[in-house]
């Protein structure tokens, strides 16, 4: 079972991803895509009405298909750290 602490900061996590109004790169999205499918067990078609972003969709998640729920919590977690200490780091040089 997934710890409670786990849960929290992933969930925070996703908050701050939904939040961030900055463009992210292409792959870095993917794998913020794949990372929360996997951990909300969600393994519907991806929704897109454009052929080819279904296509990166689909591919970013059999990438990442080794991985288990909380393995991808804590990547998912990680990648939105990265992205927190880049825009901090950003800041700091204004």
């Amino acid at each position: 079972m997934i710890d409670e602490k786990l849960h929290t900061d992933f969930n925070e996590a996703v908050a701050y991803i939904s939040a961030y109004d900055k463009p992210l790169p292409a792959d870095t999205l993917l794998k913020l895509y794949a990372y929360y499918k996997i951990a909300n067990k969600n393994f519907n078609h991806p929704g897109s009405k454009t052929p080819l972003i279904n296509a990166f969709k689909a591919n970013a998640l059999i990438q990442a298909q080794s991985i288990g729920m909380e393995e991808a919590m804590i990547r998912y977690i990680q990648l939105a750290k990265t992205l927190f200490e880049q825009e901090l780091g950003q800041d700091d040089t204004k």
